[in-house]
């Protein structure tokens, strides 16, 4: 597997070239975009051009972005809404593609090989509507991301919508060949099981989100502060036909340092 790590993990600080450094020292050999704009603000072409006049210098890759989530710079706690593309509201719907366009824009500066997206949110149902909705919103994004050079991963979640067969259907119902999956294995954990989520998903799966919880709730630890069994992920990924990226999508903690983010990164990437 690919080794990269999400620069979720430093969430709570503006990204700049001396933290990727740090994840660089870790083993890394790619790295995925946390798009949410107090962090890594994709709207502003200064930080982007910045950003890609690094990784245009230094051997590590940007290998992917994660769509974002909200359009602020709070994360939604200020009362943002959510990006969701399947939204009842039209207007909603149209804006959350808006917004996920203007981060797929990055790939100018900075190319990436893939977008990971979030179809709907936790409460959000599966119907014909979704279904509808799904199809609409992949086959926009993607009409837009192919000339960037940028493919589109789903990834599944805990709501109802990204069940593994719910994800099959609107893939193959759209005759989306060239969308794959990004197999989360935390959110595999609390719901039908990593080997049940990872052998209905095989075929499909480009990239998978490494982190681990107790199975209860969607923690982010580090592999192996949890309760999922990593034997069974790394035996899977690594049997996956497309040879997968393991991204390790930790959640940030206020004790840590860059230093010991990178040294816990590299202690994670040996069980690669």
């Amino acid at each position: 597997m690919l080794k990269v790590i999400s620069t979720h993990v430093f969430l709570r600080n503006r990204l700049h070239p001396g933290l990727l450094e740090s994840l660089q020292k870790s083993g890394a050999q790619g790295v995925e975009l946390f798009a949410a704009r107090q962090h890594f603000d994709y709207s502003d072409r200064h930080a982007v051009r910045d950003l890609g006049n690094w990784f245009r210098s230094n051997p590590l890759e940007a290998f992917s972005m994660h769509a974002p989530l909200f359009p602020d710079y709070e994360m939604g706690r200020a009362g943002a809404p959510a990006v969701n593309v399947l939204h009842p509201d039209k207007a909603r719907r149209i804006d959350a593609m808006d917004e996920i366009k203007r981060a797929l824009e990055v790939a100018e500066q900075i190319p990436f090989r893939y977008l990971i997206l979030h179809l709907g949110e936790r409460e959000d149902r599966w119907s014909p509507r979704t279904l509808e909705f799904s199809l609409t919103a992949l086959e926009h994004l993607r009409a837009f991301a192919n000339p960037l050079g940028v493919k589109l991963l789903v990834e599944n979640l805990q709501g109802d919508v990204t069940r593994p067969e719910n994800i099959l259907e609107i893939l193959n119902t759209g005759h989306f060949e060239d969308i794959g999956v990004c197999l989360d294995t935390g959110h595999a954990h609390l719901g039908e099981g990593f080997t049940a989520t990872f052998e209905a998903l095989k075929p499909r799966i480009r990239s998978s989100h490494i982190h681990d919880n107790h199975g209860q709730k969607d923690e982010h630890l580090w592999p192996g502060d949890g309760t999922l069994n990593w034997d069974d992920v790394y035996t899977g990924l690594k049997a996956a036909p497309q040879s997968p990226a393991g991204v390790l999508e930790i959640h940030y903690a206020f004790e840590d340092t860059p230093e010991t983010i990178a040294q816990k990164a590299a202690k994670a990437f040996e069980k690669f």
